[in-house]
């Protein structure tokens, strides 16, 4: 599965798991279930958004490598990578949505990213095994070295 379609099914995927987890984690830290579902699923938004634009450009990044494949350092970067700019969306939504300052915002948030930066690379090495890796990280294939040296002679003398 590549392209579109894949992006697609791995942010359905991911958030989809992440709404539910924001959301019990909220609720069990005092906000109402109906406010920690508008937060978990305005947050879940926020995410999308951020996971479309930053995948594109992570994987733009990985076509030019010469080194294919998602080594754990690659796989590190892209879960540092897509967090912190996720914080920097995030915890302004919190801030205003659970009426909270920002400093406060961030303190809870820290929390989410250190469970989201582990839920981040298992989640997509998972996805890679399962759907496997996307064009972006795949190796070129070979090209072909022409035809061996006694098919090249038959029927010259």
């Amino acid at each position: 599965m590549q392209g579109w379609k894949r992006r697609v099914v791995y942010v359905t995927l991911y958030e989809g798991i992440a709404v539910v987890l924001t959301g019990a984690v909220l609720f069990v830290l005092g906000h109402g279930a109906m406010h920690s579902l508008v937060a978990s699923v305005g947050a879940s938004l926020l995410a999308v958004t951020w996971n479309l634009i930053f995948n594109a450009l992570f994987e733009a990044w990985e076509r030019r490598q010469t080194v294919k494949g998602r080594s754990i350092k690659r796989r590190i970067a892209h879960a540092i990578g897509f967090e912190g700019g996720l914080v920097l969306s995030i915890v302004p939504f919190f801030a205003w949505w659970l009426q909270v300052s920002l400093w406060q915002a961030f303190v809870m948030d820290l929390g989410f990213i250190l469970f989201f930066l582990v839920y981040t690379f298992v989640f997509a090495w998972c996805f890679d095994k399962v759907f496997g890796l996307p064009a972006s990280a795949m190796p070129a294939p070979a090209k072909p070295q022409g035809p061996p040296a006694s098919v090249c002679s038959v029927g010259q003398s």
